[in-house]
């Protein structure tokens, strides 16, 4: 059977060459890998570093890794596409791990999940810590994948249409293709046990740009898909009202520093309620597997809330007065 493995890439000329090898080296029995790296515009030597590893490349002008993961598929010749990122590495079975999720005919795409790549970084470490707790609570089932670790066959993909190119950044077009996929009635299947190692951010500022930009482009898919707003099985409670709580400390801060309130017990409240839902998961790795230096990413997730707020909050402003395009 041939399976194509599709990868975007832009200016990913440091790890792109581990991806390829790695993706390349999936072959098992009667398996056939086609590899294909979509060069989106880069400026570095990706396309260089992915064809001396063994990948057909694409070039193209920059357009975003949706587009790019578009371009990809529609040039391969497999009967099911695989997709991940040209900072994952993936492991040992992943492609025969996808594959087996594929069930019956009503599985419209199989999911995976995550190794760290880079654990030396403590900000990495703990980045894939919480992800894994999501992971391990989520069903067989389920309602939104990442573009990261996915197999979907072909003619799935033909009839979604496949990515949203409008999403110019790598943020909200893996859940709005879920949506579609599960809206037209086939489901997605969980293989925790198909994974790719991924090199997590290591550097703060980089890593809160990119909640920023999670939250900016999550505007425009809860405006394409509103009925989603409610979460999936990735996003749970602490997220949806980790924005409410946001913004009601916001408030009540600016109208106590505007001399319109004097009440601070409000404030006092939504912040101790806000920092307990950051500090849950750190105090839990702390007490149960005495992992003390989990703390201060109690701190980091704070941070991350408004971060994402504030993004959230730009992206209404930007994609709300827009109408929705029709796919």
């Amino acid at each position: 059977m041939k399976v194509s493995v599709v990868i975007p890439a832009y200016n990913a000329a440091r790890t792109i060459g581990e991806a390829v090898a790695h993706s390349l080296s999936q072959t098992k029995g009667s398996l056939q890998v086609e590899l294909i790296v979509v060069d989106d515009g880069s400026t570095d030597d990706t396309a260089a570093v992915a064809e001396s590893a063994g990948a057909t490349v694409i070039r193209q002008r920059n357009a975003g890794p949706a587009a790019a993961r578009n371009r990809g598929w529609e040039s391969a010749t497999g009967t099911f596409i695989c997709f991940t990122d040209s900072d994952c590495i993936p492991t040992a079975g992943w492609l025969e791990n996808l594959l087996d999720g594929f069930t019956d005919s009503q599985v419209g795409a199989v999911a995976g999940s995550y190794e760290v790549a880079n654990p030396s970084s403590w900000l990495a470490r703990w980045v894939q810590q919480e992800v894994m707790e999501r992971h391990k609570r989520m069903p067989s089932f389920i309602r939104a994948f990442g573009s990261y670790n996915v197999a979907i066959p072909r003619h799935v993909l033909q009839a979604t249409g496949g990515f949203d190119p409008v999403y110019r950044r790598a943020s909200g077009e893996d859940n709005d293709l879920s949506y579609r996929i599960i809206k037209k009635g086939w489901r997605i299947a969980f293989r925790p046990q198909a994974r790719v190692a991924h090199f997590h951010p290591e550097k703060l500022w980089r890593y809160f740009m990119e909640q920023y930009r999670h939250g900016f482009w999550r505007a425009k898919l809860y405006k394409a898909h509103p009925d989603m707003t409610g979460g999936d099985d990735y996003t749970r409670l602490r997220d949806r009202i980790e924005p409410i709580l946001v913004l009601g400390i916001l408030g009540f801060a600016l109208l106590a520093v505007l001399g319109i309130t004097r009440l601070m017990w409000p404030l006092f409240f939504l912040l101790v309620l806000y920092f307990s839902i950051h500090l849950s998961w750190p105090v839990s790795w702390w007490l149960g597997e005495g992992k003390a230096d989990a703390l201060p990413y109690g701190g980091v997730t704070f941070l991350r809330g408004f971060t994402r707020t504030f993004g959230l909050a730009v992206g209404f402003l930007r994609f709300g007065l827009k109408k929705a395009p029709k796919r």
